[in-house]
């Protein structure tokens, strides 16, 4: 695809996920004016901040719980990413065994303990988030990353985990790709409409009791007595404990500066598809696919078959900008355009019509990770670096265990427990992370992971979405 036949695909392309289509107009929450007091205040009202309510509701029936939103709930993350549902909380059994192999098979264990009790929860609650437990197609485009899927091939043979490897006419019952090799197909993997979750999510919480204030950011959090108080421009929250569920805006506790930083990725859905143009690329059914590069694409059908086709580039901007005017980027946009062609010749002519951005509150071991405040009264979660959607269920549990100074099964992984490598200060963050981008993309091309990458290996620190 010429970059003219490029912008053309994109001529029509609206400003803003796709999921947008389906969000249901409901009423805006009240913004906080005057002073509250509660038992627990939780702050963001997206993905973990809203599993933290209901679960904390689970808990405690009689308990005062407050969630405040800077925006509209979803409205940042939590709306914008890709939907997939998957049976880890550790970014995957390959990076639970390189860097907790001691605890992999408990780690891999309760990310699939995870997923059941997501599912189950969306029943008990009858939350309509068109979740879909149909699988997931991991492909390979070069040598070296098929044999990756082996190596994925033998770590789930070793903790049972059900896949298939696929090679030829087998790959191509599942997509016919002149860009993949070879492939694995996992069907323990699940998907849904991010939107429709949050408003799922949001709406059982009101209904349960939790208040919830939106257009309120948080400006500040300080200790008065023994009670935690949150300031916003118009009022106040006087908490016995605090939720931070703020992921990749400024964090309110100092000492989490330098553990996340925002990285930009990007996103296209096409026009919906009828079902000659899915058969003429195998894809029939409603599995995701993720390819296997470390500048790797995600791709999707939604509810009305259009695909999403999103990743590849993920941008970081210098002193971790964080402009709601960087998640438009017409270059990324563009490169995403040219790839669909080269990996879907026979949908050439298929033009997007979304196409939109998101910040990714991304660490420097690819997992989420918690902790308290010194007191044990204010607890946190972040750095999910993509793989928030079933996590964050499973992290909304480790707060309030953490919150109420108990130690259990999830307190106790090195993963949760441990903090990430600290991000260095400007200027040597951006020129970290672009040397780092700039040897992944070497290894995408050569399969040679360098110097500098084996360095990073050695201490932990690694980079992906």
């Amino acid at each position: 695809m010429t970059p003219h036949a490029a912008n053309q695909s994109l001529a029509d392309a609206r400003p803003y996920p796709v999921w947008q289509e389906a969000r249901v107009d409901t009423p805006v929450a009240p913004r906080l004016t005057g002073d509250v007091s509660c038992d627990l205040a939780i702050v963001g009202g997206g993905f973990l901040g809203l599993w933290t309510a209901l679960l904390a509701r689970q808990r405690s029936p009689d308990a005062t719980i407050v969630v405040l939103e800077a925006g509209q709930c979803g409205g940042e993350a939590s709306g914008r990413n890709g939907g997939f549902c998957a049976p880890s909380i550790s970014h995957g059994v390959a990076n639970a065994l390189k860097r907790w192999p001691g605890e992999a098979e408990q780690l891999v264990r309760l990310g699939r303990e995870n997923l059941d009790a997501f599912e189950q929860d969306l029943q008990h609650y009858a939350m309509d988030v068109s979740f879909e437990r149909k699988g997931k197609l991991n492909v390979a485009h070069q040598p070296w990353q098929v044999e990756g899927l082996r190596s994925m091939q033998r770590n789930y043979a070793r903790f049972g985990i059900a896949c298939e490897y696929l090679e030829g006419e087998a790959l191509k019952s599942y997509l016919d790709s002149p860009d993949y090799v070879a492939g694995v197909f996992e069907p323990n993997y699940a998907l849904l409409n991010p939107v429709k979750m949050v408003a799922e999510l949001r709406r059982v919480c009101l209904a349960q009791g939790v208040q919830l204030f939106e257009h309120s950011p948080v400006s500040a959090l300080r200790q008065d007595g023994i009670a935690q108080v949150l300031e916003t421009g118009l009022g106040t929250v006087k908490a016995a404990r605090v939720a931070l569920a703020t992921n990749i805006a400024p964090p309110l506790l100092g000492s989490l500066k330098s553990k996340v930083i925002p990285i930009y990725d990007y996103a296209l859905a096409t026009q919906p598809l009828d079902d000659a143009q899915l058969r003429a690329i195998g894809w029939v059914g409603r599995y995701g696919i993720a390819d296997s590069g470390n500048q790797f694409h995600y791709l999707r059908k939604t509810e009305d078959n259009r695909i999403l086709w999103g990743g590849y580039d993920a941008i970081y901007h210098f002193g971790s900008r964080r402009d709601e005017a960087l998640t438009q980027r017409p270059d990324s946009f563009a490169t995403l355009a040219r790839q669909f062609q080269s990996a879907f010749p026979a949908l050439a002519d298929v033009r997007f019509t979304h196409a939109w951005g998101g910040i990714i509150d991304t660490s420097a071991r690819t997992t989420m990770f918690c902790g308290t405040s010194p007191n044990g009264h204010v607890a946190y979660a972040q750095g999910f670096t993509g793989q928030g959607v079933s996590a964050s269920r499973f992290a909304a549990l480790t707060l309030l265990d953490l919150l109420e100074g108990k130690p259990t099964e999830r307190t106790k992984l090195a993963m949760t427990s441990t903090a990430p490598f600290p991000f260095p200060p400007e200027p040597l963050r951006y020129a970290g992370v672009s040397l780092a981008q700039r040897s992944l993309a070497r290894e995408d091309l050569t399969g040679h992971r360098d110097w500098l990458l084996k360095g990073f290996d050695a201490l932990g620190i690694g980079f992906d979405s």
